[in-house]
């Protein structure tokens, strides 16, 4: 008589520890509503009680969910950290979406879970128009989605939370960005966790402070620092950062999106060990300031050259911020780019794709693995001249196992065959090539703005429900680095 119920009991007792863990994550996540619902009910701005709501019903939901799978003790598997993110950035977005749907009545789920999507992936897409008059708190929200997203939601579980006797290593292998995610900084995992999210804490303060300082009002400098810091390209305003016209508040958000752009990693060692050090001696580091501003000083000379601009230093400011921007991929803008000529974004879309570093807030397919790549072209020049040579990849003096080398390149196919795919998916619905490319190229790099339709000076309000949920996919894809997402969905992850 009892057979029948020793299957679900037993799924029950495998999933019960993962279920605990996500539900504490649901509640940490609810209660992250708590700085907007402050801010709106101290402005008094109509969004109180859609925050009110979305904090009591997310923290309930994840407390039930507790509840139900409490008195199981266990340890997390490998493949229960993957299953774990990929719930967490897919459900989490949901629950996210619930102040907007409550402020902004006509506004579509399929728009505002793009949103909150966008927001979390750190993309910076957006299919909101009107910014400027949305409730202050609205925009807070969305700005600090892009924040806690930067670093990612599971690495501040992973901080705050021992769970209980459930370890953290599991998720932050499938949480953190890049292929080189078993460098420990600290004995524990948890102890890194922390001090990541400490030095993010500071930058963030820091940026704040900088804009506040720049001409921005406080509630502006909160908003932008927090995109700029998780990389998201969020604004309160229309305008993005043309809405100031300011170079000063646009050289602080350069700095602060090229210190973003860099490994935290990197960061933390040199905070913790008070030298420069730690960035002389990162590969990735002088590679990412070598692509970006040198990409900032061509585009100047190639604006200049083609009268976009009357004079160097203005093509040189407008080439800083934007090339910057949309390198780091970040997707701010003080100028509609998309009118410049064709070379120009169509270069800046392509360092998106590789001009940041593993382990900071960007997207991309980040700069050690273009290294790797680069380097491996080279090792296979000399064993065609020299067959029997052994040549070792190295990086940063390190050699480089051959199994990385073979993650890299399965990375690289399968992030080239999904672009490829899902430009062809939207061509297919109707877009024309440049906007269904662009739109995949700045989902998938979670870089925000695109080209055509879908440009720095429009939203992605014009796609089609269908469009939509395929660029939430691709954004989806990016900040899960691909296989972090796809291999939840293989037969093999659900064999025993």
């Amino acid at each position: 008589m009892l057979q029948p119920l020793r299957a679900p009991l037993s799924v029950l007792a495998r999933y019960a520890p993962l279920a605990q863990t996500f539900a504490l994550i649901v509640m940490i996540f609810g209660l992250s509503l708590a700085l907007p619902a402050v801010i709106a009910h101290f402005l008094g701005d109509g969004a109180e009680t859609a925050y009110d709501e979305a904090l009591a019903g997310t923290f309930a939901c994840g407390a039930l969910l507790w509840l139900a799978a409490r008195g199981h003790r266990g340890e997390l598997q490998v493949r229960d950290g993957f299953l774990l993110v990929a719930l967490a950035w897919t459900v989490l977005p949901a629950f996210a979406t619930i102040p907007l749907l409550l402020v902004l009545p006509d506004l579509s789920f399929t728009d505002a879970y793009f949103e909150t999507v966008s927001g979390l992936t750190t993309s910076g897409a957006t299919t909101l128009s009107d910014l400027d008059k949305l409730p202050p708190s609205i925009n807070v929200w969305r700005t600090q989605l892009v924040w806690m997203g930067g670093m990612g939601v599971m690495v501040l579980a992973v901080a705050i939370l021992p769970l209980l006797g459930v370890g953290g290593a599991q998720i932050f292998k499938a949480e953190t960005p890049g292929p080189m995610k078993d460098t420990k900084l600290t004995p524990r995992i948890t102890e890194t966790a922390k001090g990541l999210w400490a030095v993010y804490f500071a930058m963030t303060f820091a940026c704040i402070v900088s804009f506040k300082l720049a001409g921005m009002t406080w509630l502006d400098a909160l908003i932008h620092a927090f995109s700029t810091m998780g990389l998201g390209g969020f604004s309160s305003h229309d305008a993005s950062f043309g809405h100031w016209d300011s170079p000063a508040i646009e050289a602080v958000t350069i700095v602060f999106m090229l210190a973003a752009s860099l490994n935290f990693a990197t960061h933390f060692l040199a905070v913790r060990r008070r030298s420069l050090q730690p960035y002389a001696r990162d590969a990735e580091a002088g590679m990412v300031m070598l692509a970006m501003l040198g990409s900032v000083l061509m585009i100047a000379l190639y604006l200049w050259w083609t009268a976009t601009y009357p004079g160097f230093w203005t093509a040189l400011r407008f080439s800083a911020f934007n090339v910057v921007s949309i390198a780091s991929t970040t997707g701010f803008a003080n100028t509609d780019f998309a009118l410049w000529p064709i070379f120009a974004p169509l270069w800046m879309l392509y360092l998106s794709c590789f001009a940041t570093s593993s382990g900071s807030t960007g997207g991309g397919m980040k700069m050690i693995r273009a290294l790797v790549l680069l380097k491996q072209s080279f090792r296979e020049f000399t064993r065609i001249i020299h067959p029997r040579a052994m040549v070792p990849l190295k990086i940063a003096g390190h050699a480089v196992e051959n199994n990385l080398i073979f993650a890299v390149l399965a990375f690289t196919l399968v992030y080239g065959a999904t672009l490829v795919g899902m430009s062809l998916l939207l061509t297919a619905t109707g877009l024309d090539f440049i906007t269904a490319f662009s739109a995949v190229a700045a989902c998938i790099n979670n870089m925000g703005p695109g080209l055509g339709q879908v440009g720095p000076a429009t939203t992605y309000a014009v796609l089609t429900d269908f469009q939509t949920w395929v660029c939430t996919t691709a954004m989806l894809l990016g900040r899960l680095e691909l296989f972090t997402l796809l291999v939840v969905f293989t037969p093999a992850f659900w064999r025993k």
